[in-house]
């Protein structure tokens, strides 16, 4: 079996997710996907080598059987995972009379279940192994609040959860071998938008800044990249 290492993504049928995917496979990963939009994910799993480098497996991120099947997958399939991307995730308008209660409540468990439940489903065979790397996709609206804004608070939860898995790790498990990396974007060009933002970053600027924290050496944990475009004052 290959010894490349195998990293897993949520929310990778899109945007930052699919342009982490093809960064990765560029630079000798193997891939786990994992998406609700099938259709996309078997077209990028074939795209980046089918099975033997890529599988795409349907995932909602909410739903932890669904999760837990899809770690599972990646090890049946490669025997290893060594670093996961919690990606998955969507906004909703600002205003706390805007958005409706259904598509808050689709969106906290997305954008915050969801993160935990992907840690919860890799967390022991990373702990094994006793090395790997989480990479959580907060925001610049997780360092700042954002007026009306539940996506902001999601992100903000994200944030923390980045800090209290690093301490986890360091205080209860003994371990310095897993690191956590929290990528915080700015405006950025993808289908989070439903009008495309000008002088937005683009995903592909966002895939090079989680290949840059998945490519230090061992001993370095990057524990923030907060990336805005040059236009983005705050």
């Amino acid at each position: 079996m290959s010894e490349d290492p195998v990293l897993l993504i949520t929310g990778a049928s899109s945007g930052i997710g699919a342009a982490t995917a093809r960064r990765a496979a560029e630079a000798g990963y193997r891939l786990v996907l994992g998406a609700r939009r099938e259709d996309r994910l078997r077209e990028l799993a074939t795209e980046l080598g089918a099975d033997n480098r890529a599988i795409g497996v349907r995932c909602d991120v909410a739903e932890w059987e669904e999760v837990e099947a899809l770690a599972q997958r990646g090890l049946d399939a490669f025997g290893r995972v060594d670093a996961v991307f919690a990606n998955a995730g969507f906004g909703a308008g600002r205003g706390f009379l805007e958005a409706s209660p259904e598509q808050w409540r689709s969106m906290i468990l997305t954008n915050v279940l969801g993160v935990a439940l992907t840690i919860r489903a890799t967390l022991p065979h990373l702990l094994e192994r006793g090395t790997g790397h989480y990479v959580l996709t907060s925001s610049v609206a997780g360092r700042r609040t954002l007026p009306g804004s539940l996506y902001s608070a999601t992100k903000w939860a994200v944030t923390a959860m980045g800090e209290a898995l690093r301490a986890e790790l360091r205080q209860m498990h003994d371990n310095s071998g897993i690191r956590v990396t929290l990528i915080e974007p700015g405006m950025t060009d993808t289908p989070f938008f439903d009008e495309r933002p000008a002088d937005a970053l683009a995903d592909g600027d966002i895939a090079r800044a989680v290949m840059y924290a998945l490519s230090e050496p061992e001993n370095v944990d990057v524990n923030e990249i907060l990336i805005r475009p040059t236009s983005q004052a705050g």
